[in-house]
């Protein structure tokens, strides 16, 4: 379910339009742990490495706003591209290396049965795409607060891949209204609270103690191994 973590990604700051590309450098275990759950090459903790490297990832973020209307919708894509250049069968060990020439081993639990197509030269590609939506609830429009999730594999005998996507909604309430920091608090369902802040071009003088604020949140997770 969404909360307020979630609420500091609200698109309440960004200028209409704005394109942002950048290269930062993160770690492994936050990069790579969702490999786990998806058991391709199995990350933390069944990516057994001896200590815990930094990676430089490809990121993108876009702001979609319209002027004066709150929220808005936020896009954030950071991929991550290896090469394998070594495999030890008997470990089950693969060493692989990023475009920014950084080295790092895994281990393959026996979750992935896809691991005998592994080749020396395969190309890794790692995806995590994060979509957030941000509007007010119109009045007396019912919201259901769910979630779903859709997972695919790839078949046995292929190259090791999987593909998780997940959606989920939820509404917060704006409890203060802070004109002159231009400031919302708003309450979520746990009964949370966050302070966040609002672009200039939105009038806050409109805004009612009481409305409510729409989030959407959609997750798109891809991992791919594919022939040089």
């Amino acid at each position: 379910m969404l909360g307020p973590t979630s609420a500091g990604n609200l698109p309440f700051l960004p200028e209409p339009n704005v394109s942002i590309q950048h290269q930062p450098t993160i770690e492994m275990k936050s990069t790579l742990k969702m490999l786990s759950a998806a058991a391709v090459l199995t990350a933390i903790p069944a990516f057994q490495t001896g200590c815990t490297p930094t990676l430089t990832t490809d990121q993108t973020t876009i702001a979609e706003v319209k002027p004066g209307v709150p929220g808005g919708k936020v896009t954030q894509v950071t991929a991550l591209n290896a090469t394998v250049t070594a495999i030890d069968t008997a470990k089950r060990k693969v060493t692989l290396v990023t475009k920014a020439n950084e080295a790092f081993t895994v281990t393959a639990g026996p979750e992935v049965v896809n691991f005998p197509q592994i080749r020396v030269g395969d190309q890794l590609k790692v995806s995590y795409t994060e979509e957030m939506v941000v509007r007010m609830v119109k009045p007396g429009e019912k919201i259901a607060t769910d979630s779903t999730a859709d997972v695919s594999l790839s078949p046995e005998g292929k190259k090791p891949g999987v593909g998780i996507t997940t959606k989920g909604q939820t509404t917060a309430t704006i409890t203060k209204i802070d004109t002159g920091s231009r400031k919302v608090t708003l309450q979520f369902a746990d009964g949370s609270s966050e302070k966040i802040k609002v672009r200039d071009d939105v009038d806050l003088t409109k805004r009612k103690v009481g409305e409510k604020v729409l989030l959407q949140l959609k997750e798109a997770f891809a991992v791919e191994m594919k022939k040089p």
